[in-house]
């Protein structure tokens, strides 16, 4: 008996295979859509924001509660919105056919690509709205470019012909966007004035985003190897990466310890490393890839903690 063209598309087709076995297994639920908004990383979109709140009283002995809620808006709702458009272009690629990490709505075929694809976007308005909001308030129009260049450094991390999170570039960005530009974008805006605070906490926030990068990129080194997927963690291999994990964290506590000498509740923010010091044993020390989520759980965690206590030290 023939196959029909629909059939013969799948069986042809490992990844689709797969994606139509699992669309037949169980539909989707709301868990599977929070799930995928990966709550785990949204640490890493609030952290810049305490840090950069903080060191913007500190400058000003003001807190613009409105405007700072306002930037949490912009910040959730890129790392949500990027983490759907990943979700949606690793899955369309079949990148993600076989990962190690919790499962893709795209890659799983329970939802259609396109209804992913909407949600990032739904979320890249929401931040949009927030921005221009934030804008019109304190009619620093020239924040539109770096708003508009946010949303299409989230897009092309893995969306577009050439993503840059395929050729060992997505811990530059992540450093720039979720350290530089949101650290420094929230103090700017509430403070109209960058202190060195703000610096310094801009760039361990962004250090503790690339190690979180770093631990889901050396979780998932083999199978990005085997599809062409050209991340930091392929390219320096794993050895490479966990020193450069480890490089990172540290870095990120040493700056603590500096700005201690100035706002000595800053020394405080040591405490974190009781959440980064099982996780870098983790990346050291882990025998399947499967351990390595618990390792970038823990140092989102980290960014959370460390953040909460360079605000206390800028605003105590």
């Amino acid at each position: 008996m023939a196959k029909s063209k629909s059939t013969r598309g799948i069986s042809g087709n490992p990844a689709k295979r797969t994606r139509a076995a699992a669309t037949v297994a169980r539909p989707v639920t709301v868990g599977d859509w929070i799930g995928a908004a990966r709550l785990r990383t949204l640490p890493l979109a609030v952290a810049p924001v305490v840090i950069g709140t903080g060191a913007a009283i500190l400058a000003t002995h003001v807190f613009h509660w409105v405007i700072a809620l306002a930037c949490l808006v912009v910040a959730v709702s890129l790392q949500i919105g990027v983490n759907f458009a990943n979700d949606y272009s690793d899955g369309v690629r079949g990148t993600d056919a076989h990962r190690v990490g919790p499962a893709r709505l795209t890659a799983s075929g329970r939802v259609t690509p396109r209804s992913v694809l909407v949600a990032a976007f739904v979320f890249f308005g929401i931040a949009a709205l927030a921005g221009l909001a934030i804008t019109v308030r304190t009619q620093q129009w020239w924040f539109l470019a770096v708003g508009a260049a946010s949303i299409v450094a989230a897009w092309y991390y893995t969306g577009g012909k050439r993503p840059y999170g395929y050729n060992a570039l997505g811990e530059v960005f992540v450093f720039v966007f979720f350290g530089l530009v949101a650290t420094l974008g929230t103090t700017w805006v509430q403070a109209l004035a960058l202190p060195q605070a703000a610096w310094f906490g801009a760039i361990g926030a962004g250090l503790l985003a690339c190690a979180v990068l770093l631990a889901n990129n050396l979780r998932d080194i083999d199978q990005d190897r085997r599809v062409g997927k050209r991340t930091l963690s392929v390219r320096i291999g794993r050895r490479g990466t966990q020193i450069l994990y480890t490089a990172f964290v540290f870095v990120a506590f040493a700056i603590t310890w500096y700005l201690a000498l100035f706002y000595p509740i800053a020394w405080m923010a040591s405490l974190a490393l009781l959440a980064a010091a099982p996780a870098i044993v983790i990346v050291w020390a882990y025998r399947e890839p499967r351990e390595l989520v618990t390792a970038l759980s823990l140092t989102s965690l980290t960014a959370l903690g460390y953040a909460g206590f360079l605000f206390w030290a800028f605003v105590g």
